[in-house]
């Protein structure tokens, strides 16, 4: 209607605009709707000083807010509720009582009482509202003559450099506290608020033009100071001069244009704003960039456009009783909000007047903020439900899972990613291999740091870095390592040395080595550049280099050729197996043990023994190297800092009797194997329930092997239980997007649209920081033949697209 709204169908609790309404009455019969309307008054200055209503109409968002911080002391609300009666659109003002029965007016009274999903989350995960300091305007300054320098700062009462704090009384320069992640310090900044009751510090390397992080000690919490630029000029600080450096630093005198935030975020550089569908933002919800920038990838490609968007009124019909709880209803609300373009539109030119004359730069309501959908898609994980920095590739394999797990239609989108590895593994003493194949979705590409180009320049920055820093002096410019992309993929296909290796031809550990190749090419592919690693004092950093990656790419020589004439196969024996002496394990836990030892031994030994060296449990370490799926040492890092409080932290890590497998990364998407069979005793528990055999069977591969979601799985495809197992895996093939799919292993093995290895790039993700727990991520994206930056809700025409700073990288197929 005219003046906006929100139609919720009393029957299913579902909402819908004035456009999908009619549709869903004449379609479902449902008849009863709930009309919702909010006016919103926003307060302007008037001319006697006071505030003067401005009355407009907003729609009433339960779960796809724009970017209008419709919560803060600006506006406020007039709330407005009508029943609708179909077809003839009879309304009944609410509340009213009289003319209503009790059923009806129960209802709609829970509905309108009702929170929104977003705003039951977890405290962390909300954006941190500061407010000014009970100090602030009454911190007494000593005049002692204290002076701060520009750059050069080093803790008062220690060497760190680094997470350093300037209390704002007497000018001293003190370190933090530690973290978790290897940065931090020696709490100096605290002992000396004990000893002297300075309430306020300022970090360093956090002041900018528009402000700085403040703490107070005494209130023990971030605040804001509102007199902070003259508490920072009586030490000789000015705001105005400090500019951001890549290490998060601040400091005069670094040039800007090497830093990697300003290179990759396009700053000093004007930026034309793009608008309409396709070019909207997304509101930081608090450290949320790396879901911004993975789900703006996503939803650029066709596939997933039309597994969601395309079949929004198909999933907004049949959706569940609870929508909130649903992940295509949310991932088909999502990709409406960044695909329609209701919420990206230009800025009316008389607003923009009405800004200048008021010397008023308010942003642009424009954007969503996803917050229902990272509540849903975050549900149950320890790391993505907090409010702190993640992995965009960790949260990408997350996502990815999720579809799988929850189809829609007879396409499944994540196709697009998948493609199988083949893994040649040869005994060194005997010569003699083994092939085997697994299920991946990203290309991890090795930093070849030892074919930097220039070198020479690398060594002297390195001199004169450390003679700057001996002598207190600002920093040189900074040289990045410029690293050749065809020296990565070389690395990429060389054999590895496979780390305590079993030879079943000698029956003994040997020397083995393993090389990958590709035995299908995806129709999307994912390359990640492995910038993370560990220091000497395995502090976890990013290598800052250059990468030339190239705008299109063939890697069709790293196909895999199977078994070659006159290689001879290692024998299939299993190694002696090892079951721990606890009398409480189970029969059917050590059947499992025994059907799927493979699985169980899978455990990157390197990796262990990089984290045990690092002071942790051996069995802890063992388990985090497990359960992130065999990704490397510095993701299993983050695994042992998130579940390392858990009583059971340090005790031996024991297969599930159910077949539970890693709940992230690699092992999460069929890594045990291609074969996937599910071990009996897990199959016979679910036909002890009633279900037929082969339903138990598909349940199980689809869900590898895992037994609670198998039968979540049975229970969502009810519908199949009386069909044959091929058919449950037979796919529309009159589908063009689904024409090339090749049926490895008969109708049983995994879906794949395989075709030639040469591709484009279309997109990539950088990240700017130290590590994957902190920093910033950005999205570029090629569309309508020029680049995008999308920096959480600035999306902009690219000038200076960053292509050789990128961490993720998404190439689509070049047709043949």
């Amino acid at each position: 209607d005219s003046e906006g709204g929100l139609y919720v169908c009393m029957n299913t609790f579902l909402g819908f605009g004035r456009e999908h309404v009619e549709r869903h009455y004449r379609k479902t019969g449902q008849c009863v709707y709930l009309h919702l309307k909010r006016r919103v008054t926003e307060k302007v200055p008037g001319a006697s000083g006071g505030a003067l209503p401005k009355r407009r109409n907003a729609k009433l968002f339960l779960d796809l807010e724009t970017n209008g911080d419709l919560n803060s002391d600006d506006f406020e609300y007039e709330d407005e509720a009508k029943l609708v009666i179909f077809p003839d659109h009879y309304e009944i003002a609410l509340p009213n009582i009289e003319e209503l029965p009790a059923l009806v007016t129960i209802a709609c009274d829970a509905l309108l009482s009702a929170k929104s999903p977003y705003r039951k989350q977890e405290p962390d995960s909300w954006e941190e509202e500061l407010q000014a300091s009970k100090h602030a305007k009454t911190l007494v300054q000593l005049d002692n003559g204290v002076r701060i320098p520009p750059s050069g700062w080093k803790c008062s009462k220690c060497d760190l450099r680094e997470n350093l704090w300037l209390n704002l009384t007497d000018g001293s320069v003190l370190c933090g506290k530690w973290f978790f992640d290897g940065s931090g310090g020696n709490g100096h900044a605290m002992e000396h608020y004990k000893d002297t009751g300075y309430p306020l510090a300022v970090k360093l390397g956090t002041i900018t033009p528009d402000g700085a992080d403040v703490y107070s000690f005494d209130e023990e919490e971030p605040v804001l100071d509102p007199h902070i630029a003259k508490h920072l000029a009586h030490f000789g600080i000015d705001m105005l001069q400090m500019q951001v450096t890549e290490n998060g630093l601040r400091d005069n005198d670094i040039k800007p244009r090497v830093s990697e935030w300003e290179v990759i975020q396009e700053a000093g550089v004007k930026l034309k704003p793009m608008y309409g569908p396709g070019y909207t933002g997304m509101k930081n919800l608090g450290n949320s960039c790396y879901l911004n920038a993975v789900m703006q990838a996503i939803f650029s490609i066709p596939e997933f456009q039309r597994a969601y968007v395309g079949n929004l009124p198909r999933i907004f019909d049949y959706s569940p009783l609870d929508p909130t709880q649903d992940f295509n209803t949310q991932m088909a609300k999502l990709g409406h909000g960044l695909l329609s373009g209701q919420y990206s539109k230009p800025p009316v030119k008389s607003e923009l007047i009405e800004q200048v004359m008021k010397e008023e730069h308010k942003p642009q309501h424009n954007g969503i903020s996803p917050r229902m959908f990272k509540a849903f898609i975050s549900k149950g994980h320890p790391e993505f439900s907090s409010n702190r920095q993640q992995d965009a590739q960790e949260f990408f394999l997350h996502l990815i899972n999720l579809v799988e797990r929850n189809p829609v239609g007879s396409e499944n989108p994540s196709d697009v990613f998948r493609f199988l590895v083949e893994e040649r593994t040869q005994c060194c003493q005997s010569r003699k291999v083994r092939y085997t194949e697994r299920v991946d979705y990203v290309m991890q590409l090795p930093v070849a740091m030892e074919a930097a180009t220039n070198k020479d320049e690398l060594i002297a920055y390195e001199l004169k870095r450390r003679e700057a820093e001996a002598a207190r002096r600002p920093p040189p410019e900074l040289v990045r390592a410029k690293i050749p992309f065809s020296a990565c993929l070389q690395a990429f296909s060389e054999p590895s040395n496979v780390e305590d290796f079993w030879s079943s031809a000698l029956q003994a550990k040997s020397a083995g080595v393993k090389t990958s190749r590709f035995a299908s090419f995806p129709e999307y592919l994912v390359v990640q550049i492995k910038k993370f690693t560990f220091g000497l004092d395995w502090i976890p950093k990013k290598l800052d280099v250059s990468i030339d990656m190239p705008d299109f790419l063939d890697i069709s020589h790293l196909r895999a050729r199977g078994l070659q004439p006159g290689e001879e196969q290692l024998p299939d024996i299993a190694p002696p197996i090892v079951i721990p002496d606890d009398p409480k394990v189970d029969e059917i836990r050590l059947l499992y043990f025994r059907s799927s030892f493979l699985v169980a031994l899978d455990i990157d030994e390197s990796s262990v023994m990089q984290l045990a060296e690092m002071g942790f449990p051996l069995e802890a370490c063992r388990k985090a190297v497990y359960y992130t799926g065999n990704l490397g040492a510095e993701v299993a890092f983050n695994w042992i800092i998130a579940h390392m409080e858990e009583p059971d932290f340090a005790e031996p890590l024991v297969i599930s009797a159910f077949g539970e497998a890693a709940s992230s990364g690699a092992a999460a998407f069929g890594a045990i194997g291609l074969d996937n069979q599910p071990p009996e005793e897990i199959v016979a528990i679910i036909i002890s329930m009633g279900f037929q055999r082969n339903l138990a069977i598909q349940a199980l591969k689809a869900t590898n092997n895992n037994l609670e979601r198998a039968l979540e799985w049975i229970f969502n495809h009810s519908d199949l239980e009386d069909e044959s197992e091929p058919s449950l895996n037979m796919m529309d093939t009159d589908n063009n997007a689904n024409a090339n799919i090749l049926a490895e292993t008969g109708s049983e093995g995994p879906r794949i649209k395989d075709g030639s290895g040469r591709y484009e790039l279309f997109g990539f993700i950088s990240h700017m920081g130290t590590s994957t727990m902190s920093g910033h991520y950005v999205c570029h994206l090629k569309k309508e033949g020029r680049w995008v930056i999308y920096n959480d809700l600035r999306v902009c025409a690219s000038e200076r697209p960053p292509k050789d700073l990128g961490y993720i990288y998404f190439y689509h197929r070049i047709p043949s």
